[in-house]
């Protein structure tokens, strides 16, 4: 009876061991897929040039037009071209701080990840967007022939959304949606990602994104990207002291 005892307890530990060996294994190619997700969509040091919609259940629109920098994985500036009532801003996030210049301020004042400088479904997270591997932690919930589903848990509390669900195409590796929710639960917004296109220098990503939330009915956000240019930045470029400058860089 006792070595039956220890018989069973050595099958129980190694099936336990065998469990934790599987999620571990599993975890570690939903981080790799992420990560290679994130290098589809943005390469480690780019320029571009965006336009950003805001809709309005009545119909109307307001329109903005952004040039944006990203270095390595945590590093994105972004200046403001139009409208003209918002030329020469600049927005700067580094991790998880970010800033917003505006001219007759004349000093970078502190902006949060969820709020949004320019109003709109996108959150400053959404337009600075970091690469997600550097903000989640991934698992692959579900996949099928087609695609993967990811589930994102943030890193720490400084991130916009606390959980992410992420579609990927299996074959391309490329995100078509995510769906960004609350600590509690409560799904915040949907993000689409449409219309992929090759922006050479092996640059193939989506074209847009489309964003709305059921806390927003009738409204919806898009962003569209009309160019990507690979091109490294010198540190200096992400600092508080540069955003004025931000357009010496167009």
């Amino acid at each position: 009876m006792k070595n039956y005892k220890i018989l069973l307890f050595i099958i129980l530990l190694f099936s336990v061991f065998s469990i934790v060996q599987l999620f571990s294994a599993s975890d570690k190619k939903a981080d790799e897929i992420l990560k290679k997700a994130d290098e589809n969509l943005m390469p480690s040091s780019f320029e571009t040039y965006r336009k950003l919609i805001n809709e309005e259940p009545d119909g109307s629109k307001k329109e903005y037009i952004f040039y944006s920098i990203k270095k390595d994985r945590d590093k994105v500036a972004m200046l403001y071209i139009s409208p003209a009532s918002e030329k020469g801003r600049s927005a700067l996030r580094l991790g998880d701080n970010m800033w917003l210049y505006i001219p007759n301020v004349g000093r970078p004042i502190r902006i949060t990840s969820l709020q949004s400088s320019v109003g709109g479904i996108f959150s400053n997270s959404d337009i600075m967007r970091l690469d997600y591997s550097e903000e989640y932690n991934a698992s692959i919930l579900e996949q099928n022939d087609e695609e993967y589903v990811l589930d994102l848990k943030a890193k720490t509390s400084y991130v916009a959304y606390d959980k992410l669900k992420m579609w990927i195409k299996k074959k391309s590796i490329i995100v078509t949606k995510v769906e960004c929710y609350a600590a509690s639960g409560t799904l915040i917004k949907t993000l689409e990602f449409k219309e992929v296109k090759d922006f050479g220098n092996g640059i193939v990503r989506p074209a847009v994104i489309e964003t709305t939330s059921p806390l927003y009915k009738g409204y919806r956000s898009i962003m569209i990207f009309s160019g990507i240019e690979l091109r490294e930045f010198p540190d200096e470029v992400f600092t508080l002291d540069f955003m004025p400058r931000l357009c010496e860089l167009r």
